[in-house]
């Protein structure tokens, strides 16, 4: 389904950024029919290793197995719903902490205390609940969607354009969370747009040739790129990328409905935007390097550079969110030459949301 042309579409109406009801929709909608960076494999290096977490309202236990098998459960007793596992570590046995139902590192349920005398009680009916995980690039991904199409093939041409970054041999250097009172969304439109970085961002102005950056959309994707500017076009003030001599870009990907790619000639970036409420989100960044320079002034440098740059991205999204509670906006036009990739995130979202919504907004521009 196709929804109205960026040319004669208007943006998302404000309400879906600012009503609790909304939320509730999107949980079940989106976030539970995507797949969704839950871990990386650094957290699960051997049999036996796991963490918890939660996505959509749900808690989960993701895991290696004995056989070294990535393994994802609901992180609940098949007994009274007591926690299989809590925190993170390295297990042999998965131990609930209410009423000791012990499971394998597979799910198995292996013991059950005192249920002797509980007719037609079956163990192997009585396993964790599993649920659908898949990994890439090191990235550990789950989807509480059974019929859902295989992650790779939701990602499309992605591993092929990103390849050049090698991402997959990068190491982790350093995680943050940027705590924001706005909608999930207003950070997510703000990310796929460049309208923004002259205004809002004059440090990555300096870094970036705005006058070519370019954006393109894809089946569940979106990539935004842009050269790096040589010493001769940068202007005045200080650079990051200051020695570049042409030739090198920054490349911004985004996946449906919230990660993201930022990807620099020297370091790799991932972002997760989590709703935390219905004008509350939680942006997790954390920094990939090629090993050798985790031993240099590089991976620090960057990241307080980028730190610079995420709290002038929230503190914009934080004026944008109360201002969508003004009685005197309801929703805008698009700029067909910066805001395609946005046109496309929204798109995405009616059609999961409500696909009659799409058809609706159609012929209201006709």
């Amino acid at each position: 389904m196709k929804g109205p042309s960026l040319e004669r579409s208007w943006t998302l109406p404000s309400n879906l950024y600012t009503d609790p009801a909304v939320l509730a929709g999107e949980k079940e909608k989106i976030f539970a029919r995507t797949w969704q960076v839950a871990g990386h494999v650094r957290q699960l290096a051997k049999p036996g290793d796991y963490f918890t977490t939660e996505l959509a309202g749900e808690p989960l236990l993701i895991a290696r197995d004995s056989a070294g098998e990535l393994r994802a459960f609901y992180n609940v007793c098949r007994h009274r719903a007591g926690p299989p596992a809590e925190g993170c570590g390295s297990r042999k046995v998965f131990r609930c902490s209410y009423h000791g139902w012990t499971y394998s590192l597979e799910g198995k349920l292996l013991n059950a205390p005192e249920m002797e005398g509980t007719e037609n009680f079956r163990p192997e009916e009585f396993g964790l609940q599993p649920i659908r995980v898949e990994e890439w690039s090191g990235l550990v991904f789950v989807n509480l969607d059974a019929a859902a199409a295989p992650l790779i093939q939701t990602l499309g041409a992605l591993p092929r354009q990103a390849a050049r970054f090698a991402f997959d041999r990068m190491r982790f250097f350093h995680r943050r969370d940027y705590t924001m009172e706005c909608d999930w969304k207003t950070y997510i439109d703000n990310f796929l747009e460049g309208y923004h970085l002259p205004s809002v961002h004059p440090g990555l102005n300096r870094e970036l040739d705005y006058g070519q950056y370019v954006t393109e959309t894809y089946a569940t994707y979106s990539r935004q790129l842009s050269p790096i500017r040589t010493a001769e076009n940068a202007g005045d003030g200080p650079r990051r990328y200051q020695q570049t001599s042409g030739g090198d870009t920054a490349e911004y990907f985004w996946v449906f409905p919230n990660w993201m790619l930022n990807c620099y000639p020297d370091n790799v970036s991932l972002n997760v935007v989590l709703p935390l409420g219905p004008e509350k989100c939680v942006a997790i960044f954390e920094w990939y390097f090629p090993e050798a320079a985790l031993a240099t002034a590089l991976p620090q440098q960057t990241v307080d550079f980028s730190d610079s740059v995420q709290v002038e991205d929230g503190h914009i999204c934080e004026l944008v969110q109360r201002n969508l509670r003004s009685r005197s906006y309801q929703r805008g036009r698009y700029s067909v030459k910066q805001e395609k990739c946005l046109h496309h995130f929204h798109t995405l979202y009616s059609r999961m949301m409500e696909p009659s919504a799409l058809s609706r907004q159609s012929s209201e521009m006709s």
